[in-house]
């Protein structure tokens, strides 16, 4: 079977400075016409049951004036003429999904409020309120722009007067050549307007963990302990069969944590200095800016060189530490700010590294962490973990060192550690399928005894399994492609959608 892996590719454009306006005027346009459908929607809930494509069909017979619609009920114009229609159902594909979440977020709200009366308990959580303000990105559709080259594109932007195509030049990485690209979008930050280009490859779907690991001797698996210490991450291959191939120490720990210690201790004696914070506002946003970007490369750069050691030792597989109840160590606000930022750095490694792996057609798992550097990987007695220089005795949590008394194995704490959570790996597939019973024969199955004698508990080891999100239709938001539609007047689609349940009002119209 076929699997996708989706990324976006980020471009920062550059042109004129009397272009600038342009798109903040194109961004302002496309906000008020999806907040206009968006109330178009709330009036015509009949739409939400309709799929993508007929609700498409509805709306635009509900507002768009043609030569067998020429009086629409809701028409469009009100709010600007002349809007393209790649332009337009842009919006619609923008209102729609904002018109079922809200929709959705709604009618959990009522069963719960329901849930709660029928046992007689106060229910005090707040109702979902539809968007207040609406600052959603432009989705260019293909008639929104043309001529893409390495280093620029053509973009149809809205001038406040008319509509205008513009040149603008782009800077940024490389689309690759063997994935399908989607719809761009014009991302504002600050001053600068970026590109976001979605790209999407296929490759074929790796087989499952389990089937990986009980089937196939020779399947590699990445194990990696992710560490507060010099070593961001330590990360070995091993087979299934326990054969040790290949380990890798990826450094700086020291180098980002002194920096954003460092970081941290100038917030405290700036805010020290003034002993007030203004409410509703980011104090020394310029450092905190610096922390989170420095954070963020790190994050990348580790998980990237994780999943290219994997990649480049043949491995299928890539497991971690399941680790949710870190907690910071006391003492000053820059140390224990610096120890919450590092628990976030690992959960960020981990983030980014699952869906670079996916990439790559590596799949991701997560074992318990507990006694993981405590365990000894080759008799799985208890190690005794110590610094250099001292007896190897007791355990001194940090330390580089380990001995197991019992087998004599000797070596580096976070590379033991980094072969128990592989092991832990294997242990866990090859257990279960080596407990599970064999089914018995027709005409050994004993009779069926009506009813159940003892409640059991749940056994499953890998938690509950959640569908994974469902791709769009084939001419749904983000394609822009033409597709045959079913022409209604406008008669028959408020028999379909309904009749507007409320006087409409339309804030998102100029005066």
């Amino acid at each position: 079977m076929a699997a996708k892996a989706t990324k976006t590719i980020k471009h920062v454009l550059s042109y004129k400075d009397q272009h600038a306006p342009s798109f903040a005027a194109t961004q302002d346009l496309f906000n008020r016409v999806a907040a206009f459908y968006f109330e178009v929607i709330t009036a015509h809930e009949g739409v939400l049951d309709l799929s993508s494509k007929e609700a498409l069909t509805a709306l635009e017979t509900l507002t768009h004036a043609t030569k067998e619609n020429p009086a629409p009920v809701l028409p469009l114009a009100e709010i600007a003429e002349n809007i393209p229609a790649m332009f337009r159902r842009a919006a619609i594909h923008a209102a729609l999904g904002s018109a079922r979440s809200f929709s959705s977020l709604l009618k959990k709200w009522r069963a719960k409020k329901e849930k709660a009366q029928a046992k007689g308990k106060k229910f005090t959580q707040r109702p979902p309120v539809p968007p207040r303000t609406w600052n959603k990105s432009t989705t260019l559709y293909a008639g929104q722009w043309k001529d893409r080259r390495e280093t620029s594109i053509l973009l149809k932007l809205w001038t406040g007067t008319c509509w205008s195509w513009i040149r603008v030049r782009m800077t940024g990485r490389e689309l690759p050549a063997d994935v399908e690209m989607g719809s761009p979008s014009l991302i504002g930050r600050g001053n600068h307007w970026w590109l976001h280009t979605p790209i999407e490859k296929q490759f074929s779907r790796p087989p499952k963990i389990e089937k990986q690991v009980t089937t196939n001797t020779d399947t590699h698996i990445c194990a990696v302990d992710l560490n507060l210490n010099e070593h961001l991450a330590v990360c070995t291959i091993q087979t299934v069969e326990g054969t040790i191939l290949a380990t890798r120490f990826i450094g700086g720990g020291r180098r980002i944590d002194g920096f954003r210690k460092k970081q941290l201790g100038r917030i405290a004696r700036k805010r020290r200095k003034t002993g007030i914070i203004a409410f509703g506002e980011q104090d020394n946003a310029d450092l905190w800016r610096k922390i989170t970007h420095a954070d963020e490369y790190i994050s990348h750069l580790v998980s990237a060189r994780i999943v290219q050691f994997a990649k480049d030792h043949g491995a299928t597989l890539l497991v971690f530490e399941h680790l949710g109840n870190l907690k910071p160590q006391k003492g000053k606000y820059s140390r224990r700010g610096n120890s919450k930022r590092a628990f976030w750095m690992k959960g960020r490694i981990f983030k980014y590294a699952k869906y670079k792996a996916y990439n790559e057609g590596i799949l991701t798992s997560r074992v318990s962490p507990r006694n993981t550097s405590r365990e000894c990987a080759r008799c799985h007695g208890l190690v005794a973990r110590y610094e250099a220089g001292q007896p190897a005795e007791g355990y001194t949590y940090g330390a580089p060192l380990v001995l197991c008394q019992a087998c004599g194995m000797r070596g580096n704490a976070d590379r033991n550690a980094s072969l128990v959570i592989g092991q832990r790996l294997i242990a866990r597939y090859q257990k279960s399928t080596q407990e599970k019973p064999p089914t018995p024969l027709a005409t050994e199955r004993g009779t069926k005894v009506p009813g159940v004698v003892v409640s059991q508990d749940a056994k499953s080891k890998e938690g509950p399994s959640f569908r994974p999100a469902w791709h769009g239709d084939d001419n749904e938001h983000g394609t822009g492609a033409p597709h045959r539609r079913q022409k209604l007047s406008a008669t028959e689609v408020v028999k379909v959608v309904g009749k507007p349940s409320a006087h409409l009002t339309y804030p998102c119209r100029k005066a």
